[in-house]
């Protein structure tokens, strides 16, 4: 079910996107939009990963380095079906971490040394578990492509005016230009964030079963909502558009499922995985 309603808010966006190319500059500029918007997508596609890790000057670490994170790396890569990812350290007493790359053959895990220093080797499990999972099912380029449209869209946005009040085809005239210039990129940010949450909560099961062990991934999950309010992240606040690449909500948050949450509520995720502990079906 979560794997084809995040199709079905992909197939939103795309679909909005196309739409207001139209309405905003017929077919050619509905053209002109979406080469550029695919040339976006290429790069992140290319790109994404070690932008990610540069921005939050993540370190690779080896064996040597991080004995017991790698090991774990390793041996939950190994259960999840997956090739080795590259492991990184990020210098940042918020725990958090998060998972880039493509495609499992270029797959990454990042953690942070405030991660590291809170978590047993249980619950280190668990979040690596859930990490790669991201990784098996190549959610990090479903997010890296929606956030492509997302800023396409809004990129059409503010070229309504321009390109949509003065058209004579335009059936919208200038206030549905203004309505698409504030409307567009709203509807855009929601269909995201529902994707990033559906994600969550996919990446939660997947996670559980790759470490074998849901409490342990619940029990991670509780002291991240415990943590990942009271302690800043300064690097994820000047980059606010990454927030959902995180296991936990580099910027806080209201705890609750809301429209415009990037991730689940941690009582909802913890609740799901106590349920599937016990053997409960959704």
């Amino acid at each position: 079910m979560g794997y084809a309603r995040t199709a079905l808010l992909l197939g939103v966006m795309t679909a909005l996107f196309v739409g207001i190319g139209y309405m905003l500059g017929g077919q050619t500029g509905m053209v002109i939009a979406f080469v550029f918007a695919a040339g976006m997508n290429l790069f992140a596609y290319w790109n994404s990963d070690t932008m990610v890790l540069r921005m939050y000057n993540a370190r690779q670490v080896t064996e040597a380095d991080q004995p017991e994170l790698v090991e774990v790396v390793r041996f939950m890569a190994h259960n999840a079906g997956i090739p080795m990812p590259k492991v990184y350290v990020v210098e940042n007493d918020q725990p958090n971490a998060f998972a880039t790359g493509r495609n499992p053959e270029h797959g990454a895990v990042a953690v942070t040394t405030g991660l590291l220093s809170m978590m047993t080797r249980e619950e280190l499990a668990g979040v690596i578990g859930h990490e790669l999972s991201h990784i098996k099912h190549r959610d990090t380029l479903t997010m890296t492509i929606t956030a492509t449209i997302a800023g396409a869209i809004g990129m059409l946005a503010n070229f309504a005016l321009f390109f949509g009040g003065g058209r004579r085809n335009n059936p919208l005239g200038l206030v549905g230009a203004l309505l698409i210039m504030i409307l567009a990129p709203l509807t855009a940010m929601l269909v995201q964030m529902a994707i990033s949450r559906t994600r969550e909560y996919e990446a939660d099961r997947a996670g559980a079963e790759v470490c074998g062990r849901p409490l342990w991934l619940a029990s991670a999950l509780g002291k991240l909502g415990r943590a990942s309010g009271r302690i800043p992240n300064a690097a994820a606040e000047r980059n606010p558009a990454t927030a959902h690449i995180f296991i936990a909500n580099p910027l806080g948050g209201t705890g609750t499922d809301s429209l415009f949450a990037t991730h689940p509520s941690m009582e909802n995720r913890i609740a799901r995985l106590r349920d599937m502990a016990a053997g409960k079906s959704d």
